[in-house]
C-alpha cells in the first residue's frame, strides 16, 4: 500500500469510528443546538458575499463537487447569493461549460444586484420564481440541457409539504452516484421554541420530508459516510446520494 494509499485508509478509520461514537454525537447536537440562537451560519462569507452556511458542510460539498465533477450545480433558496459564488468558483477551476443555477421564489433587488456584478456571475442563472411548480423544474432543465450529472441542494422554504415537493420535482433531474443535498435536517434535533416565528419546526421540516420521500423513492440513500464525516452539519441525514439510473 503506498504512503497516499495509507493515509486515506487511516482517515476512513478515524470517520468509522467516529460515526460509532455515540458520546462524539450527542455533543455535536448540544454543540450545534446552544450555537444556534447566535445565529452562527451567518458569520462566514465567500469571495465577499454572505454563505449562511456551516463551514462543515461548504467542505462537505466541494468535495462532491470534486468527486462528481458536475455539469451543472441547482440551488433551491438564494438568499444573499453566497453560496452560488462558492459553487460557481468551484465549477471555475474545473473547467468547461458549468453552470450555477439559483431558484428562488423571490430574489431581493440588492441580492440580485451583487450576484450579477460579481466576477464568478458569468457561470451564473438566475431563476425568480416558486420552486414547487413543474413550470419551473422546466425552466432549469432548458438552462441545463440534457445531462444528469447534476448536484441539487435545497436550502428554500423549510416545512415538510415544500421540502418534499421539490424532492419529488427535482430528484428526476439527477443521475447515478450524484447527489440531493436537503439543508436544515437538524431542525427535527432542535427545541420547538427555536421557530416560533416560523412555519416549520420539529416534526415538520425537511428530515421529515426526507422520511416520507423514501418510501416513495427507493432511487436515493442517505450517505451515512457524510454525516460520520462531518459530526457538525446543518444537514445531518440530508446528503443523499442516487443510486439508482
Amino acid at each position: 500500500m503506498s504512503e497516499v494509499a495509507k493515509f486515506f485508509a487511516e482517515v476512513a478509520n478515524n470517520i468509522e469510528r467516529q460515526g460509532k461514537d455515540k458520546d462524539v454525537q450527542a455533543l455535536s447536537r448540544i454543540w450545534l443546538r446552544e450555537i444556534t440562537p447566535y445565529r452562527y451560519a451567518y458569520n462566514f462569507t465567500w469571495m465577499g458575499r454572505p454563505v449562511i452556511q456551516f463551514p462543515q458542510d461548504m467542505i462537505a460539498l466541494q468535495e462532491l463537487i470534486w468527486q462528481c465533477k458536475p455539469d451543472a450545480v441547482i440551488e433551491v433558496g438564494v438568499a444573499h447569493g453566497g453560496m452560488l459564488i462558492y459553487y460557481a468558483s468551484l465549477l471555475e477551476l474545473l473547467g468547461g461549460h458549468r453552470l450555477v443555477v439559483g431558484v428562488d421564489i423571490e430574489i431581493r433587488h440588492h441580492n440580485r444586484i451583487e450576484i450579477e456584478r460579481h466576477p464568478m456571475s458569468s457561470r451564473i442563472r438566475l431563476i425568480e420564481s416558486s420552486s414547487v411548480i413543474p413550470e419551473t423544474a422546466a425552466l432549469v432543465r432548458n438552462v441545463i440541457g440534457n445531462t444528469r450529472n447534476i448536484l441539487v441542494i435545497l436550502d428554500s422554504n423549510h416545512t415538510h409539504e415544500h421540502v418534499l415537493a421539490e424532492l419529488r420535482l427535482y430528484s428526476s433531474l439527477v443521475g447515478k452516484n450524484n447527489y440531493i443535498v436537503v439543508m436544515d435536517t437538524l431542525i427535527d434535533d432542535m427545541p420547538e421554541s427555536f421557530f416560533r416565528d416560523r412555519p416549520w419546526g420539529p416534526g415538520n421540516n425537511p428530515k421529515t420530508a426526507i422520511a416520507s420521500f423514501f418510501e416513495e423513492n427507493q432511487r436515493f440513500a442517505v450517505d451515512s459516510n457524510i454525516d460520520a464525516k462531518l459530526l457538525i452539519s446543518a444537514a445531518p441525514g440530508g446528503y443523499l446520494k442516487c443510486i439508482e439510473d
